[in-house]
């Protein structure tokens, strides 16, 4: 990680330069590529000002604290990115396994070992009996088309099958058919 440290009315000494590049270095256990970091340290009257921009993993983060002590200024500012490096790769995590579990077969993911809840689980929530008229598929693409609905199911006449017609999100049709009847 390249580091560069800045100094505002106060001078500049190896010690706090230092003291921010050791302390920065707990940051980089958290992030996947660390980037550049930047840190401006400066005195104004007894405020002793720590701010610190991280940029790591495609994100900026940024942390300033004012304190009495220049030193303590850097360790909480560090916290705060800590904090927040902390908190990205669980989030990130989190999504991993939640794409993990609901890849579907095929995927090459694997379900997570942890059961489901009552919340998670889908509900069938309608039920209807709808009759399958017997027409040709060029028919039921024509009454789809003269309707709002999303799909129609129906019993192909030429076929003898039942079979749905949909309407994809292209603005073409297409269709599925039962295999044995």
């Amino acid at each position: 990680m390249h580091i560069t440290v800045t100094f505002r009315h106060v001078d500049p000494t190896s010690a706090l330069r230092t003291h921010a590049e050791e302390r920065l270095a707990r940051v980089t256990k958290y992030v996947r590529r660390a980037g550049e970091a930047h840190v401006i340290l400066g005195v104004s009257k007894e405020r002793h000002v720590a701010e610190v921009t991280l940029q790591a993993d495609h994100v900026t983060m940024f942390a300033k604290e004012e304190t009495h002590d220049l030193y303590t200024a850097i360790d909480l500012a560090v916290e705060k990115l800590v904090h927040q490096a902390q908190k990205l790769k669980a989030k990130r995590r989190d999504r991993k396994r939640a794409g993990a579990v609901h890849a579907g077969p095929g995927g090459g993911s694997v379900e997570s070992a942890q059961p489901l809840s009552a919340e998670d689980i889908p509900r069938l929530v309608e039920t209807r009996q709808v009759p399958a008229k017997r027409m040709s598929v060029v028919e039921a693409v024509a009454q789809l088309e003269r309707s709002d609905d999303v799909f129609l199911m129906f019993t192909n006449k030429t076929s003898q099958r039942v079979a749905v017609a949909y309407r994809r999100r292209d603005g073409h049709y297409g269709l599925i058919e039962s295999a044995e009847r």
